[in-house]
């Protein structure tokens, strides 16, 4: 099945429909998108990193959960499918394809789903309206990023701090330094690099176009990204996704801060779920690079909205009693665009 989930677009498979073997399922999925072409012309892909995506999903056998979806990342012009990243756009269209799938009954009025993030080995909740026992995608809710208006998919993330990095802070410093520019190492979901804009060189309003044909700010935030791989405890990254470098300015509308994300060779369209998490995260740590130029609102239970080039993306962060994040919560949609067969 063919759905956009968030600000994504990928292929859903059944875990069973697939090579079993790791190497056979890439080799597989690699044909289906038609990488490496920066074109994609031979594949599904659309020649772009959000449009090139995998999710694989099958029942659970872990007590309280209904499904487990693993994340697969299929490179554009490489021939790479890594799965060192989770992806909070395309888990909104997980619950709804596991339901028309039948892994999991729908209930009238509304269904809600426990899925298993294999990338993290962590628990999202989320809910999908199925008035009359079916999937609905129509609806009143609107993102940024993604034309027209569509039924609201609730997401609940908990205990997401250290998901690939094995804590909130690696290197246990709020603040670091890697060539001469200050960074905030953080995973809340999303191993990310958090650094300001202006250190780099540029505003942090730029539009993706200018971003991306800027070879010279490329080139620096890899050397950044790659010293920040081996001491988030991530190991050699050039052949993987994260972390993602997210380059930070003060909002320019009514947000809480204004984000500019690349992921990690490309920028991006919007900004992803998980790396929206862990911007907000780091805008509410005193001292990092975020909450520098941070806008955060009073009480236990805070509203960011994180700018980004398409519009924004809010994040409703609940604080334990330390002040640490307990959880998150976010609204996506999604759509089925497609049901059939693919060849490869």
């Amino acid at each position: 099945m063919w759905m956009r989930g968030g600000t994504s677009k990928g292929a859903f498979f059944l875990r069973d429909d697939l090579p079993e073997a790791a190497q056979a399922r890439d080799d597989f999925l690699l044909r289906v998108m038609g990488s490496p072409d920066d074109r994609q012309i031979d594949g599904m892909g659309g020649a772009d990193p959000l449009t090139s995506k995998v999710a694989v999903v099958s029942a659970s056998s872990r007590p309280g959960v209904d499904v487990d979806y693993l994340f697969l990342q299929v490179f554009v012009d490489e021939a790479i499918v890594s799965d060192s990243q989770n992806c909070g756009n395309m888990l909104a269209g997980v619950g709804p394809f596991a339901i028309e799938r039948g892994l999991v009954a729908a209930e009238d009025d509304e269904t809600r789903v426990s899925i298993f993030m294999e990338n993290t080995r962590q628990i999202a909740i989320v809910r999908i309206q199925t008035p009359g026992g079916q999937v609905s995608y129509t609806g009143e809710a609107r993102i940024d990023g993604v034309p027209g208006s569509h039924a609201p998919i609730p997401i609940e993330f908990r205990d997401t701090a250290g998901s690939s990095c094995g804590a909130l802070l690696p290197t246990q410093r709020v603040l670091d330094e890697i060539d001469g520019v200050s960074v905030t190492l953080i995973d809340n979901g999303m191993p990310c690099v958090v650094l300001a804009a202006e250190d780099v060189g540029i505003t942090g309003y730029e539009d993706r176009e200018t971003l991306d044909a800027d070879t010279e700010l490329k080139a620096r935030l890899e050397s950044i990204r790659l010293q920040a791989g081996p001491v988030m405890n991530l190991g050699d990254v050039r052949e993987k996704s994260v972390p993602k470098m997210m380059l930070v300015a003060m909002p320019q509308a009514e947000g809480a801060i204004c984000v500019r994300s690349f992921i990690p060779h490309r920028a991006h369209a919007s900004i992803g779920v998980l790396g929206a998490v862990t911007v907000a995260t780091a805008a509410l740590l005193e001292g990092s690079v975020a909450h520098r130029f941070a806008r955060v609102p009073a009480g236990d239970r805070k509203r960011l909205d994180i700018e980004h080039p398409t519009g924004a993306i809010s994040c409703d962060m609940e604080l334990d009693e330390s002040g640490a994040v307990a959880s998150a919560a976010l609204i996506r949609t999604a759509r089925k665009l497609m049901d059939g067969e693919v060849f490869a």
